[in-house]
């Protein structure tokens, strides 16, 4: 009897540890499809960019965000946008095998059926925000960003050429350079244009730049924009 009796505590005994193991293993983080749960393992600053050596389940890979603060040995969350292979950052004369541009990365969990916090935009791209006191004059034989944004039907395909101060640059995203310049100039909310060009240009930079317009382009992972000037180049 006090043999069956072992028996039966030494299986409770069990079964309890068994359940406690499984509750502790058990995710309590409602995560967001295709969310990343990583620690960090380095973090590399640049001019526009922040990148991060990061581990996941043992594995370990490079992510690159918009420059901000970011502590090695914590945990994170990010959705991955863009995977870039073999890509090269000029500034930091070093090139990643394979390295993820993300756009939504946080400190806490980026939980199932949260919004993005502080903006409506698609993943890939940040609302604008408009910055003041910004008047430029028109280039000579040029248009504004309202007037683009007025007739963009009309002027899409057709090569323009738009002046404006140069408000956010990013380097070698998809093989291009990324800048975003503002004019003063607003048709229905829409006050700033991006450009892909292969010129480098400094935040603050007043510039005229010639490119093809393209309107609704979309390259996919959420980078989509309602008009885009596309191979700009900078006229003197």
């Amino acid at each position: 009897m006090r043999l069956n009796t072992f028996f039966f505590l030494s299986l409770m005994l069990m079964l309890a540890t068994s359940c406690q193991t499984n509750t502790n293993n058990k995710p309590n983080e409602n995560l967001a499809p295709n969310v990343h749960k990583i620690t960090t393992q380095e973090v590399i600053q640049s001019t526009s960019y922040t990148y991060v050596r990061v581990s996941e389940d043992g594995k370990e890979s490079w992510i690159a965000i918009t420059k901000q603060e970011v502590e090695a040995g914590k945990i994170f969350y990010y959705e991955p946008n863009i995977e870039m292979n073999n890509f090269t950052s000029k500034e930091l004369n070093r090139t990643f095998p394979s390295i993820w541009f993300v756009s939504r990365f946080s400190s806490v969990p980026i939980l199932a059926n949260q919004k993005s916090a502080g903006t409506s935009a698609p993943q890939g791209k940040q609302a604008p925000v408009a910055k003041e006191g910004i008047k430029v004059t028109p280039a000579k034989g040029g248009i504004t960003i309202a007037e683009l944004y007025t007739k963009k039907d009309s002027y899409s395909g057709k090569p323009v050429k738009i002046k404006g101060e140069v408000v956010k640059f990013n380097q070698q995203i998809m093989g291009k350079n990324w800048v975003h310049i503002q004019d003063g100039t607003t048709y229905n909310g829409s006050f700033d244009l991006t450009i892909t060009t292969d010129a480098t240009v400094k935040i603050g930079d007043v510039v005229t730049i010639e490119g093809v317009v393209a309107v609704n382009k979309d390259f996919g992972y959420g980078y989509s924009y309602d008009i885009i000037l596309e191979n700009g180049k900078l006229i003197p």
